[in-house]
């Protein structure tokens, strides 16, 4: 298997589908095709998992293109004093996969879908990623109405 695909098995299922989805996300941002199944399907097979095991990540990265635009307006309105196109790629990954889960994924808390980024930031963005996202994602968690802790469905 490819060492730059590895994910960390001791990691739940759920990170490795999210550290996956950011993975791709990440990928294809730098490159993207005119045929996302097919770079997504070659992605997936490098992983060597089940069939099913990252259908999670599946959802998440389909969600996370189809409303990469309302998350982008989100993220702008979020990141004062910054300029948009000046935020690190790997950080923008994991801006839009964490605002997806927030907003549209009503079973996950919104402190699990933050805290989630943070992690998976500490081990593929920089040093100074953390305080960053943690800013972001908690405005964006505070705009929300739901419960931060609970699922809302």
């Amino acid at each position: 298997m490819d060492q730059d695909l590895v994910i960390n098995p001791s990691w739940s299922d759920r990170r490795q589908n999210r550290c996956a989805a950011f993975r791709f996300l990440f990928q294809w941002e730098m490159n993207p095709s005119d045929d996302l199944n097919r770079d997504l399907d070659e992605f997936l097979s490098k992983l060597e998992k089940e069939d099913d095991f990252f259908s999670y990540a599946v959802e998440l990265i389909a969600g996370v293109i189809e409303k990469k635009d309302i998350l982008d307006s989100i993220i702008r309105e979020l990141v004062t004093n910054w300029d948009f196109s000046r935020v690190a790629k790997a950080d923008l990954a994991l801006l839009r996969l964490s605002l997806y889960e927030i907003k549209y994924r009503l079973d996950v808390p919104p402190v699990v879908a933050i805290d989630e980024a943070l992690e998976i930031g500490k081990e593929f963005s920089s040093e100074n990623s953390g305080k960053f996202l943690n800013g972001v994602l908690d405005k964006a968690r505070k705009q929300i109405a739901r419960p931060a802790r609970k699922p809302a469905v």
